[in-house]
């Protein structure tokens, strides 16, 4: 056993040397030296590797003020951000940095820490087994671990590298305030001591900080936007009890734009974004290759269903559905029981799922909307709703409205009180659907992916594809630049409008060209089959999507 580096062995010098008290040897300071060295760059070593796992938000966020610059992120040629500039407001870090800094305390019942990794996206399905026989090869360094309600993470690190991006305010036309609200609320909903004015404490100071600043005090806040990593009720309590914070509803909110996951669709001012999906792509090849992948699949399933009963509910619909699933038998269907935080914790599990069915079951989830349809149509699933506001009336600058009654090209609506009472079954009303039209729909999704889901590269996918973020920034600086206009109402989606860029063709689908939901060239081809539709066929709604270009001249590209 070695002694310690403090006390080295050595032999004695012999009675009467001249060394004896004076001078030691220099073997035993050397390895002194050495064990001392060693021991710091071991210990260098080991915190290097912790901060590398640890979401310290300087790693992801830097602070817009250091910049000396007015283009952080390089200049651009003239026209290139033809739309407008963006500014992104430095906040105090209790705003942002110092939560993710506290990744451990926002949630009560598991470290929220490996879920701020990568800038919000999560660990990375690389290092993740369960990952591998699903995604192959294919576009495993695409995925990641991805939790629901990252968004205000996600969308913070992305408009920091954003080309448009300005540090000198006098310049932009919209301004993004980085507050990580849903986090703050979130870290005080469950707690046993948690009151009102915990939850209500940050948002207060923030808007506090913000009517301080020259850029809101000029426009009262219309040119100003922020995200909502979750559900916009729990930002809308209204007096001192209840679910939530007030944030929302203060006055100081009244007239800034709010990119939520879900949104309340009788606020002009709230937006629905795409909840994020474990997806995230590097460039415009990484999602070809992918859209490539799902739509050569051979799918075993009629149908899946991820979920769990909500035995607390009362007429639970999940409960039907899942019965729908028995009923339907094991070669037609497949269920993930997602009780608890299952598929949380294995979103691989949910990815399988969906890639293996034709279609999947998507009812509401705690609110209307949940982020199983968007895993769902990222797999290449044609998603089958049954309320109106879990897509139709939410995500309009992303999905189709589309009327009641119009032949669908990309999903299936069916009737909830018919199904519940045993007039129609799911089986019965999707095996009614021609092979052909199913193929169709799956095109049609597939084609969709692109602008449903959050690129990891901080420049977007690049070729002239746009993703979630880009349709989102889109449509807020219009909506800015109609106000501007002194144009009061928006009623329409951004449209082709969505991140214009110089010499970049959009993806954007063309403008409806007869005010309704699609051109008369799509709603014909999706009324041109000659199948005739079973009786179940008088409970489906089908909604037609946006005209846009052919999947197999978009997969060509490489």
């Amino acid at each position: 056993m070695p002694e310690s580096p403090a006390s080295p062995a050595q032999p004695p010098s012999q009675p009467g040397s001249p060394l004896d008290a004076a001078i030691s040897s220099p073997v035993p300071a050397l390895l002194r030296g050495s064990v001392l060295l060693l021991a710091f760059l071991v210990l260098q070593l080991v915190l290097f590797w912790s901060l590398l796992g640890y979401p310290a938000s300087s790693r992801f966020l830097p602070a817009p003020g250091r910049r000396n610059t007015t283009w952080p992120n390089g200049a651009v040629d003239a026209g290139a951000c033809e739309a407008g500039l963006v500014y992104v407001y430095d906040l105090p870090p209790e705003f942002n940095h110092d939560l993710v800094d506290d990744c451990e305390s926002l949630w009560p019942w598991y470290s929220f820490c490996p879920y701020l990794t990568n800038g919000g996206f999560g660990e990375a399905a690389a290092t993740l087994p369960v990952f591998f026989n699903v995604t192959r090869n294919v576009s495993l360094h695409s995925w990641y671990n991805t939790d629901q309600f990252q968004l205000e993470v996600i969308i913070h690190r992305r408009l920091l590298s954003h080309r448009c991006r300005t540090t000198d305010p006098s310049q932009a036309i919209s301004f993004y305030v980085p507050f990580y609200v849903g986090l703050d609320v979130g870290s005080h909903l469950w707690g046993d001591n948690s009151t009102a004015a915990d939850r209500d404490r940050a948002g207060l100071r923030l808007l506090r900080w913000l009517k301080n600043q020259t850029s809101f005090q000029r426009s009262g806040g219309w040119d100003h936007f922020i995200t909502l990593g979750r559900i916009t009720w729990d930002f809308r309590r209204y007096g001192d009890d209840g679910w939530g914070t007030n944030f929302v509803v203060l006055p100081g909110m009244a007239n800034v734009t709010r990119l939520a996951i879900e949104a309340d669709t009788l606020d002009p001012m709230d937006v629905g974004v795409p909840y994020p999906t474990g997806f995230h792509p590097r460039a415009a090849a990484d999602v070809r290759a992918w859209q490539r992948h799902v739509l050569a699949r051979k799918r075993s399933k009629l149908f899946g269903f991820a979920g769990a009963p909500r035995s607390g509910f009362r007429g639970d619909f999940r409960g039907v559905l899942l019965e729908e699933c028995e009923d339907a038998g094991s070669e037609r269907c497949r269920a993930v029981d997602c009780r608890g935080t299952r598929c949380t914790d294995n979103g691989a599990a949910v990815l399988e799922l969906f890639l293996d069915s034709r279609f999947c079951l998507q009812p509401r989830g705690d609110s209307f909307t949940r982020r199983s349809m968007f895993d769902c149509m990222v797999a290449g699933a044609v998603p089958v709703l049954f309320w109106r506001r879990t897509s139709y009336d939410q995500y309009r600058w992303y999905l189709p409205p589309g009327p009641r009654g119009d032949k669908g090209e990309w999903s299936v609506f069916i009737d909830r009180q018919a199904l519940r009472v045993g007039n129609v079954s799911v089986r019965d009303v999707l095996e009614g659907i021609s092979e052909r039209r199913v193929r169709r729909m799956q095109e049609r999704v597939v084609e969709m992916i692109p602008r449903l889901v959050y690129a990891f590269s901080p420049d977007g996918l690049g070729d002239g594809m746009e993703d979630a973020l880009d349709v989102a920034l889109g449509g807020v600086l219009e909506r800015i630049r109609r106000r501007w206009g002194s144009i009061a109402r928006e009623e329409h989606p951004p449209g082709t409008f969505a991140a214009r860029r110089v010499g970049v063709k959009s993806t954007a689908a063309p403008p409806h060209s007869d005010g309704q939901n699609g051109s008369a060239a799509a709603i014909g081809r999706g009324t041109a089959g000659k199948n005739q539709m079973p009786p179940a066929s008088s409970y489906i709604k089908t909604v037609t999507s946006e005209a846009s270009a052919s999947i197999s001249k978009t997969l060509q590209k490489s």
